[in-house]
C-alpha cells in the first residue's frame, strides 16, 4: 500500500459518508493493511481528526476483518470519542458470542453515561439492550429503559424490539407481550408505518422477537397466532417458525410452513434451507430435499460445510446415499462436521467398509475427528458385525485422538457386542462404565437378549430398566417380547396387566411414504386413507403372491396369544406393508419405493419385503429406527444382520 498519497481533504457542498473521505481505509484487505494506515495517521497527526479515528475504529470493530482487541485499544486512545465511536465499540462488544464481551458493552455504555460529554442516541440503545438480553440481565435492562424514556426514544421500533428481547430471553413473556401490544396498537394506528422505511423494518423485527419468544417456550399456538396476524413478514419471520418447529420435533409443521413460504413472495435464504433440511431428513421427503438442493444451486446459495453437511444428512436419511456422496465430494473445504455426516450416512446404510475408508481419508486430510465421527464409526461396525474393528475404533478414540468416551460411545459398544451375541461382555461393559448407564444402553442389551433368546439376562435387565425409567414402555415391551417369543403367554399376560395398571402404552407402529411431494402416513391396521379400499385389495394380492411363492408368515412375531390364522391376519396389516401396498398402486412399474418406519422392522415384514421386491421387480428402501434396508431381487443389504 502506498502511504505517500494518503488523504487529501476536499471541499464539497454535499455531506458524503465519512468512509468516503478515507478511501485508504475502505481499500484495506486485511488488519495488517489497516494497522499501516493507522500508523500513518498517528505519524501525521491525522488520527486527532474524530472522523478519521472513528473510521479506523469502525473497520477493526465491525468489519468482516474485525479485531475486537485492537478495536478496544483504538477506542481507549481516542481523546474525545464521539457518539459514533461509542456506538461502534458498544455494538462490536454486544455482537460477540462471549458473555464477557457483552458485559464489556455495558461497561462502555456506563462510561459514556457517566462522562456525560456525549449523549446516547437511538443507535446506542439497541446494542446496549442486546447486551442485556444476551446476558439475561433484566434488572440492568429496566434501568436502561429508564434512560430510553428520558431521551424520548420509547417508540423507536429498534429500541423497543431489543427491550422486548430482554423480557423474552429472561422468559418474562407477560411483560414482553404488554410492551409489544402497547407499541403495536399505538404505532399501528398512526400513519407512519408505510411512510417510514426504517420504522417499518423495526416494526417487523418487533413482531419477530415476540414470535421467537413463544417459540423458545415451546408455545407454538401463540407463536403461530402472532405469525398469522403479522401485517408484514420478513424472511426471518418464516425462518423462526420453520426452525422452531423442526427443533421441537414438529417436522410435518416445519415442512408445511416451508411450503407456505414457497407460495408467498418471500424467497427462502441460506438459513431457511439449513432450518428445513432436518425436518425433511426425519420424514424422508426426498423429492422436497432435492428441490432444496436445486434451489440452492440455482440461486447461487453457497453450499459450504454447514449447508453441505445438512444436505449429506438429508440424502442419507432419505435413502439416497449416492446423492450424499456427490454432495460430499463437491464441498471445497470439509470440516469434521461434513466428514461426520458422510461417515454417519455410510453407517445407517450398512456400508461399514465405506465408513472406515472415509475415516482413513479424513485422517489423511489432516482433519481431527470429533466424538460424533466415532459414534458413526462404531455404529457402522455394529450394523456389520465388525466386532474387532469396533474395538479398535473405540481404543483409537481414547488412545490416539485423546477423546473421553461419552455415553453414546458406550451405547454403540454395547449394541455391537449384543448383536454379535457377546451378551456377558456387553453386560460387564455396562457395569464397569465410568458413566452412569442410561435407559438407552440397557434397552440395547435387552433387545440383544430377545435376539439371542437369553431369558434369564432379559429378566434381569428389564428389572433394572423398570427402576430406571418406570413409566417408559421399553422395558415392559422388551420383556413381553422375550416371553412371547418363547411361548410364555402367562408371563406376557402379567407384563401387559402391569402396563395397563400403570397406564403405560406402547408406541404404535407408524410408516410413511412420500409420493409426488406429499407425505402419506399409515398406522397398524390403518383404513383411514382415501384409497383404503384399493390398498386392502393390493394387500390381498401381495398375500396371495407370497403364499404361491411358498412363503409362510413368521407368526412368532405376533406377541399375542391367539389362533394362528389371527396371527397371520395381524401381520398382514403392519404399517410398512400398508405403505408398500399404497406405493405399488400409486407408482409406475419399476419405481423405487421409499418407506420410513418409526420402529424397528419386524422379522416377518423383513422376510416378506425381500420377496415383494422380487415378485414386483421393485427396489424397496426402508428406514427403520436403527438403519436402512435396501431390498432388491429377493435379498436385503443388511444380509439379515440387523
Amino acid at each position: 500500500m502506498n502511504l505517500a498519497t494518503i488523504y487529501k481533504p476536499t471541499t464539497t457542498n454535499s455531506s458524503p459518508h465519512p468512509s468516503s473521505q478515507f478511501p485508504e481505509i475502505t481499500k484495506c484487505k486485511s488488519m495488517r493493511e489497516l494497522t499501516q494506515v493507522h500508523a500513518h495517521f498517528i505519524k501525521t497527526g491525522q488520527i486527532r481528526d474524530p472522523l478519521a479515528a472513528a473510521e479506523i475504529l469502525r473497520f477493526c470493530a465491525i468489519s468482516d476483518l474485525r479485531d475486537l482487541e485492537y478495536a478496544h485499544k483504538v477506542f481507549t486512545q481516542i481523546r474525545e470519542p464521539n457518539c459514533f465511536s461509542y456506538n461502534t465499540i458498544i455494538r462490536a462488544f454486544s455482537e460477540c458470542k462471549d458473555d464477557d464481551d457483552s458485559l464489556h458493552a455495558l461497561l462502555v455504555f456506563y462510561q459514556m453515561v457517566c462522562d456525560g460529554f456525549v449523549l446516547p442516541n437511538k443507535f446506542t440503545f439497541p446494542s446496549v439492550l442486546k447486551a442485556c438480553a444476551k446476558t439475561a440481565r433484566l434488572r440492568e435492562g429496566k434501568q436502561v429503559y429508564g434512560l430510553i424514556v428520558k431521551f424520548g426514544l420509547v417508540y423507536d421500533e429498534f429500541v423497543v424490539s431489543n427491550l422486548v428481547r430482554i423480557y423474552v430471553m429472561c422468559g418474562d413473556m407477560d411483560n414482553a407481550h404488554r410492551l409489544f401490544y402497547k407499541n403495536v396498537v399505538e404505532f399501528g394506528n398512526n400513519g407512519l408505518l408505510f411512510r417510514d422505511k426504517r420504522r417499518q423494518e423495526g416494526y417487523v423485527i418487533l413482531w419477530n422477537v415476540m414470535i421467537d419468544g413463544y417459540v423458545r417456550l415451546g408455545n407454538f399456538r401463540a407463536s403461530r397466532a402472532l405469525f398469522d396476524e403479522m401485517p408484514q413478514r420478513s424472511v426471518v419471520s418464516w425462518n423462526v417458525m420453520i426452525s422452531g418447529y423442526a427443533q421441537n420435533g414438529q417436522f410435518r409443521e416445519a415442512i408445511e410452513m416451508f411450503r407456505e413460504m414457497q407460495n408467498g413472495d418471500i424467497c427462502p435464504n441460506y438459513v431457511t434451507l439449513v432450518s428445513v433440511l432436518p425436518a425433511i431428513s426425519r420424514l424422508g421427503a426426498l423429492e422436497l430435499g432435492k428441490w432444496v438442493h436445486l434451489y440452492a444451486e440455482k440461486n447461487a446459495i453457497e453450499i459450504n460445510d454447514i449447508l453441505g453437511s445438512a444436505l449429506i444428512d438429508m440424502y442419507s436419511k432419505c435413502g439416497s446415499i449416492e446423492n450424499a456422496i456427490q454432495v460430499f465430494e463437491r464441498i471445497p473445504q470439509r470440516n469434521a462436521i461434513a466428514w461426520s455426516a458422510m461417515i454417519g450416512g455410510f453407517a445407517m446404510h450398512g456400508r461399514a467398509q465405506d465408513a472406515l475408508d472415509c475415516f482413513s481419508r479424513m485422517e489423511q486430510a489432516g482433519v481431527k475427528p470429533s466424538d460424533v465421527v466415532y459414534i458413526g464409526l462404531l455404529s457402522a461396525c455394529s450394523h456389520a458385525g465388525l466386532v474387532e474393528e469396533g474395538r479398535l475404533m473405540f481404543n483409537h478414540m481414547v488412545n490416539v485422538t485423546g477423546l473421553e468416551p461419552r455415553i453414546e460411545h458406550y451405547g454403540c459398544m454395547v449394541d455391537l457386542l449384543g448383536r454379535a451375541g457377546l451378551l456377558e461382555e456387553a453386560e460387564e461393559l455396562i457395569l464397569n462404565m465410568p458413566i452412569e448407564p442410561d435407559d438407552v444402553i440397557w434397552k440395547a442389551l435387552l433387545g440383544a437378549c430377545k435376539t439371542h433368546g437369553n431369558i434369564e439376562m432379559g429378566e434381569r435387565v428389564a428389572k433394572v430398566l423398570m427402576k430406571l425409567a418406570p413409566n417408559d414402555s421399553g422395558a415392559y415391551v422388551g420383556i413381553s417380547n422375550i416371553y412371547a417369543s418363547s411361548g410364555n403367554w402367562e408371563g406376557v399376560a402379567e407384563v401387559r396387566l402391569k402396563m395397563k395398571q400403570m397406564d403405560i402404552r406402547k408406541d404404535p407402529g407408524c410408516s410413511w411414504i412420500e409420493l409426488n411431494g406429499m407425505i402419506h402416513e399409515f398406522l397398524v391396521e390403518d383404513d383411514s386413507h382415501p384409497k383404503a379400499k384399493e390398498i386392502h385389495l393390493m394387500l390381498e394380492e401381495i398375500s396371495s403372491h407370497l403364499s404361491l411363492s411358498g412363503y409362510r408368515p413368521k407368526t412368532t412375531q405376533v406377541l399375542l396369544n391367539m389362533e394362528e390364522e389371527e396371527k397371520e391376519s395381524a401381520l398382514h396389516y403392519h404399517s410398512e406393508k400398508i405403505a408398500i401396498a399404497f406405493g405399488l398402486i400409486s407408482t409406475n412399474p419399476g419405481t423405487t419405493l421409499r418407506i420410513v418406519k418409526n420402529l424397528r422392522i419386524c422379522e416377518d415384514c423383513h422376510s416378506s419385503m425381500k420377496l415383494i421386491s422380487k415378485i414386483y421387480k421393485r427396489k424397496i428402501i426402508v428406514r427403520d429406527r436403527k438403519r436402512f434396508h435396501h431390498f432388491e431381487n429377493g435379498s436385503c443389504s443388511c444380509m439379515d444382520y440387523w
